[in-house]
């Protein structure tokens, strides 16, 4: 590690600006190089990555390889399939009065950026971004989260070792270097975490007219309507809610379902759970902990607002909460009150489908949307009259696994997408080119 003072932010902004200007970042050899390496680094340096996980949120390393390292090393290896083709001019026709002439589009990559990524991914929701815009041609700066801070000194240790550094810098550090980053003028910031900061980015980028892409949280809903297999729904709701402790920000956050369909699916979570992580989750190398005791705190805070089918156990100095399923929550309860983002799962009572969709459409708009149904009526009704960033029946959370799907969200929970092609228009321009013969 070198005992050299790290840069001001606005000098290491200044020599970015700088390798940009050359135009070094626009050939397809660079961009497709920096994506090769980077996959080197996932593929080489992944038990080191896995060792930080683990020692940051207690992963284990089938869960670190499975939802952070592989999953970066797909979104590489996708984008290194398609990019020579995104890349390619659009051509669209011209109107008829200006003929002779052709028209078509280019991505230009956009300048300078920074990521900012959180700490319940903290390798992925770093990456993938920095893909996206390595892939775009852009020089980059990554801020990892302080939050996790083995998994921050490992990806700040390793990105220089692999990418160009004159073109790619890692930015460690808490609020104070975050904001003197955020005081620079960037070409696009790319902030995942809750809205609260989401307000503050977009804030900060206001000033310079700086474009951003916001992805935030929210309580994504699930419903499950009657006659469905509620022991394929526990063990896939169980599977998705407490991945990574619950910290996830697509994780279903609560169930709306009817009281006699909510009596069935308590017997089958506590069935799901147990199979899952065994009779006590906190003997299992499967299941994770709590990020600090901050969160430990406000999320056993919540552990009382309902009736509890399975968990609550919990041990503030392992940071453990025990995956939980709380059933009678009422609507105003304190879990209700706020994204969760742990391993506490409410079963909220509804009388069927419609009070459901009155129930998610009078809240913030979620980030996802899950329903476990067999109806077609069903589903056309849930695509046609909810809005979220994403929608997805039968399956929570492995839309994210679709790269070419766009992922973002809409309203408190985000602005932007990105994943595949979506990654390189996040971070390009589309410019418009008009060219009209002079004869």
């Amino acid at each position: 590690m070198s005992d050299q003072p790290a840069p001001q932010p606005a000098d290491l902004v200044a020599r970015l600006r700088a390798t940009f200007a050359t135009g070094r970042t626009k050939p397809l050899a660079w961009r497709t190089g920096q994506l090769e390496a980077l996959r080197r680094l996932l593929t080489e340096r992944g038990e080191e990555l896995a060792a930080a996980l683990h020692a940051d949120l207690g992963k284990s390393r089938q869960e670190a390889y499975r939802t952070e390292i592989d999953f970066t090393v797909r979104e590489i290896d996708h984008t290194l399939e398609h990019l020579a083709g995104w890349l390619q001019p659009q051509p669209v026709p011209v109107p008829e009065r200006l003929s002779p002439a052709a028209a078509h589009t280019v991505q230009d990559p956009l300048g300078v950026v920074l990521v900012i990524a959180p700490w319940n991914y903290p390798v992925q929701l770093l990456l993938a971004p920095v893909v996206g815009a390595l892939a775009a041609g852009n020089c980059v700066v990554a801020k990892p989260s302080e939050l996790a801070p083995a998994t921050s000194r490992a990806v700040a240790g390793l990105l220089p070792r692999y990418l160009d550094r004159d073109a790619v810098a890692v930015v460690e550090g808490a609020v104070a270097e975050t904001t003197d980053l955020l005081a620079q003028r960037f070409d696009h910031v790319f902030y995942t975490g809750n809205g609260k900061v989401g307000r503050i980015v977009m804030r900060a980028a206001a000033e310079h007219l700086t474009p951003v892409t916001l992805e935030l949280g929210g309580k994504s809903p699930v419903f499950v309507d009657r006659g469905t297999d509620l022991d394929v729904v526990a063990a896939r709701l169980a599977a998705a809610k407490f991945m990574n402790a619950g910290q996830t920000c697509v994780a279903p956050d609560y169930v709306l379902t009817d009281p006699a369909t909510a009596r069935e699916l308590e017997s089958a979570l506590v069935r799901a759970v147990a199979a899952l992580y065994g009779e006590d989750a906190a003997l299992s190398p499967q299941y994770g902990r709590i990020v600090n005791e901050r969160h430990f705190d406000r999320l056993t805070g919540l552990l009382g607002s309902g009736r509890t089918v399975t968990g609550g156990a919990h041990d503030r100095a392992a940071r453990y909460i025990a995956p939980t399923v709380l059933a009678e929550v009422a609507a105003g309860s304190p879990v209700m009150s706020e994204e969760i983002f742990g391993p506490i799962l409410p079963l909220v009572e509804v009388a069927g489908l419609d009070e459901a969709i009155a129930f998610i459409r009078d809240r913030d708009k979620p980030l996802a949307l899950y329903a476990f149904t067999e109806s077609d009526t069903t589903r056309e009704r849930l695509t046609r009259e909810t809005s979220s960033g994403a929608l997805a029946f039968g399956l929570p959370v492995a839309h994210l696994t679709v790269s070419d799907l766009p992922f973002g969200g809409v309203g408190e929970s985000g602005m932007g997408s990105y994943h595949g092609r979506y990654s390189l228009e996040a971070f390009s321009h589309r410019k418009a080119v008009l060219d009209k013969p002079l004869a």
